[in-house]
């Protein structure tokens, strides 16, 4: 029947709307992304270096990269809708063969070159399932073809780099200089990726769904917050030895701490941003979206990231049966602990000011606070040291829920009330089905 018979049967790709939310299919494709920040976080963990951390940023940052890619798509064509979803199941098979691969990718080019040729396939093939979904969208708008060229230099060049990154360090003979090849063309396609989505500012780009667009990015930040948790979880070993009660303590400052950092964003600054993006229209809002949410998003998961890696290696040597309450924390785990939270914050100050164009004094001092804490921290025991970090962040909450307490209210009356209306047309809609249940003529 043909390439038009099966689409047909499955049943057409549908639109976005203005007013379109995340469907199921898209928090089902999410789990993948799951799986990936998983991966880059027990790779990581397992050996903690200066290159292993380098290794980290540069696969997070590719991933992202397709992450942006995909809500470009996504903003323009429903997910889980007609054929998509098994173009989607395509994309999401070769995402997951790429975080399978993520902690080879950087492997001594003579000992295995598997890893990083699955890496760099896999993220062919994902590139490939949006470059297809794109083309279908702009099939009939001769406009947008146009500027759809302007995309293809770099998606051209980042798979063809990454192919090269997989197999010319193997015919390298020497290993130092084979390795410092390989590190040179992930980081050229890093610098392609995002320098590209700069330069080519608004060509192709397009927010439909305000809406859409928040929550997708809202939900994956939730998702790192999450693997944040499940850190906390792997350090308190307890599939291995019993509980201790240091080590449930400190799973339970752990929790509070990273909600805390759950609050820095989606009490006050992600409401706002979302009803601000909601208020602009056409290329500002595209510059928006592109500026806040493609870009400083990535800070902001980076550093949970971080910070878990450190409260993982903290807590599993407070849980350890036997191991003195006052011993400190050993190798990086401080530093990396306060600074993934200083990055964190930092990510979300400046969405802050690329979406509000505010700045708040209390988050400016937080990160001042935090700076000075690292070197007060590093001779502390873990318990106290992990106690010191869940202080300055529930006492960054407790300040702004003080100082910014009509900003709050004022903010909760205005999306009380959007919700309300939003629920009230929804309830008018469906009254119809009492009189006349659907598929009755």
């Amino acid at each position: 029947m043909g390439d038009a018979g099966w689409r047909g049967r499955l049943g057409p790709a549908v639109g976005i709307a203005p007013g379109t939310r995340v469907d199921k299919f898209e928090i089902f494709f999410d789990l993948v992304f799951v799986f990936s920040f998983f991966i880059i976080a027990r790779a990581t963990a397992a050996n903690i270096s200066g290159s292993q951390l380098l290794h980290a940023a540069l696969v997070l940052a590719v991933l992202w990269w397709c992450w942006v890619v995909h809500t470009m798509v996504a903003t323009r064509i429903r997910i889980g809708e007609g054929f998509v979803p098994v173009l989607m199941v395509v994309g999401m098979a070769a995402l997951f063969s790429f975080a399978l691969a993520l902690p080879q990718a950087f492997m001594v080019p003579r000992t295995s070159e598997a890893g990083p040729v699955v890496v760099a396939v896999s993220y062919v093939v994902i590139r490939v399932v949006h470059l297809g979904l794109f083309l279908h969208i702009i099939k009939d708008n001769p406009t947008e073809r146009r500027h759809f060229f302007r995309f293809l230099p770099e998606l051209t060049l980042s798979t063809f780099l990454l192919l090269v990154a997989a197999l010319l360090p193997a015919h390298i003979p020497d290993a130092r200089l084979a390795e410092l090849v390989r590190y040179g063309l992930w980081v050229t396609v890093v610098l392609l990726q995002y320098g590209s989505g700069l330069l080519i500012r608004t060509w192709g780009w397009r927010v439909t769904s305000a809406e859409h667009w928040t929550e997708r990015y809202d939900l994956i930040l939730i998702i790192a917050l999450g693997e944040s948790v499940i850190s906390v979880g792997l350090g308190s070993n307890l599939l291995g030895q019993s509980p201790t009660l240091p080590g449930v303590v400190a799973a339970g400052l752990g929790i509070v701490f990273t909600a805390a950092l759950w609050w820095v964003h989606y009490d006050l600054i992600g409401p706002a941003a979302r009803i601000a993006l909601h208020a602009t229209l056409g290329q500002a809002r595209v510059l928006m979206a592109r500026d806040a949410y493609a870009y400083l998003y990535l800070p902001m998961i980076a550093g949970i990231i971080t910070f878990a890696l450190g409260a993982e290696g903290i807590l599993h040597d407070i849980a350890k049966p036997g191991l003195p309450v006052s011993e400190p924390a050993q190798g990086p785990d401080v530093p990396l602990l306060f600074g993934g939270v200083f990055l964190y914050l930092l990510g979300n100050m400046l969405f802050q000011l690329r979406t509000l164009h505010t700045l708040s004094w209390t988050r400016v001092g937080t990160l001042m606070v935090l700076l000075a804490a690292i070197p007060i921290a590093k001779p502390l025991p873990g318990l106290a040291t992990l106690g010191l970090l869940t202080a300055i962040c529930v006492g960054l909450v407790l300040a702004e829920v003080v100082l910014m307490s009509e900003a709050r209210h004022t903010l909760r009356a205005v999306v009380f009330e959007e919700r309300t209306a939003h629920e009230a047309h929804e309830a008018t809609y469906r009254a119809r089905w009492h009189d006349q249940p659907p598929g009755t003529t």
